[in-house]
């Protein structure tokens, strides 16, 4: 092509790409872009399940942290972690707030919620997926006060308004028959004030070892207290002990005696066949198909208590986990057909099959 004839196609390429076909491509791409970005916004939250924890550093907020390290799997599921206030709150955020589908909660949460006459059918709308561990009473006194009985009419914090502690220590208190003057304060406020006299005790309600307990500096001052489990005691609540082994500091030779109550892994009953639903039964595939990834080392050794198959008097498991368990506990039967007369030779009226299945499980791994 002569010179002045390629600089004649190079202007009008020039002119075109600066006109209206251009401007044409432009959005075209553009379009495109926008289209990128929306349907990676529509997989990020159809393939992210909330769960509401606890106050950082606490047990909740670490086991947390653990579904979301052990359990994540690129864009099929995403767990995202998120701070609460502990077990009393988060019943409420996960009945209520739009962004959260799983917390942790307790065993006696619905009795807790059943108190709300705002609250209409809180058992249809909030059920679990598994029992996971115990929470223990933590008392931190002076030396002076030996057992839970001492503190009547006493000054007690029992963490901050909401917290688990909150509910379920005033509870515990209650079942115990013991009146106190009860205060919300955060716990390092509270222990702050502890050591200063302005307080007689600090109340944790959290599973064991909790980290700002362990570290607390109690000298020749301060101590657990006794808190035995008494026979008139909710079902709710179970007998429990702190030992050396957890707490260094504070237990010497003989364990303290105390109770504990359950924390249950909560969930948003969402209506069968809606998206949410959809990434919730991912997730309890994930959970229970994957659970082992939960017992490393580097995991919390609370998750070493958990009995998936555990029933929980009064709450209702969530459709997808029961029917999970239901599945795999038949295949499992099919694949030894020994399992089931271990059952009837082990039934006795105190656990049942579920109880049962878990025990045979261990027994059978450990042949």
């Amino acid at each position: 092509m002569p010179r002045p004839a390629q600089f004649a196609a190079f202007l009008w390429l020039a002119t075109v790409m600066s006109g209206p076909a251009a401007w044409a491509l432009d959005t075209r791409r553009a379009d495109a872009g926008l289209e990128t970005e929306a349907a990676l916004g529509e997989r990020m939250n159809a393939n992210t399940v909330t769960v509401v924890t606890g106050t950082p550093g606490g047990t909740y907020f670490r086991v947390g942290a653990d579904l979301a390290f052990a359990l994540d799997d690129g864009d099929n599921l995403r767990i995202l972690p998120i701070l609460g206030k502990g077990a009393g709150e988060n019943a409420y955020d996960i009945r209520f707030l739009k962004g959260v589908d799983l917390g942790f909660v307790r065993t006696d949460t619905l009795d807790q919620l059943r108190q709300d006459k705002r609250l209409k059918n809180i058992e249809r709308h909030i059920q679990f997926i598994a029992k996971l561990f115990d929470d223990e009473l933590h008392i931190i006194a002076p030396k002076a006060v030996q057992t839970v009985g001492d503190l009547s009419g006493k000054r007690v914090s029992f963490d901050v308004k909401g917290s688990g502690t909150d509910y379920s220590g005033r509870a515990m208190f209650r079942e115990f028959g013991v009146t106190v003057e009860a205060i919300n304060v955060d716990q390092p406020t509270a222990l702050e004030m502890l050591r200063k006299g302005e307080i007689e005790a600090v109340v944790s309600v959290a599973a064991k070892p909790v980290a700002f307990v362990a570290g607390f500096e109690p000298g020749d001052r301060f101590h657990f207290v006794k808190a035995p489990y008494p026979d008139t005691m909710n079902e709710a609540y179970v007998p429990a002990t702190l030992t050396r082994a957890d707490y260094p500091k504070l237990v010497g030779d003989e364990a303290v005696e105390t109770v504990a109550v359950g924390t249950i892994l909560g969930v948003y009953n969402s209506p069968k066949g809606s998206a949410r639903y959809g990434k919730l039964v991912r997730f309890v595939d994930a959970f229970f198909g994957q659970f082992d990834k939960l017992l490393a080392p580097q995991r919390h050794p609370k998750w070493r208590e958990v009995n998936l198959a555990a029933s929980v008097s009064g709450w209702t498991r969530f459709g997808p986990a029961q029917e999970w368990l239901d599945r795999h506990r038949e295949r499992e039967v099919a694949a030894h057909p020994d399992l089931d007369r271990f059952f009837q030779s082990q039934l006795d009226g105190r656990a049942g099959k579920e109880e049962i299945y878990q025990a045979y499980l261990k027994w059978r791994q450990a042949r």
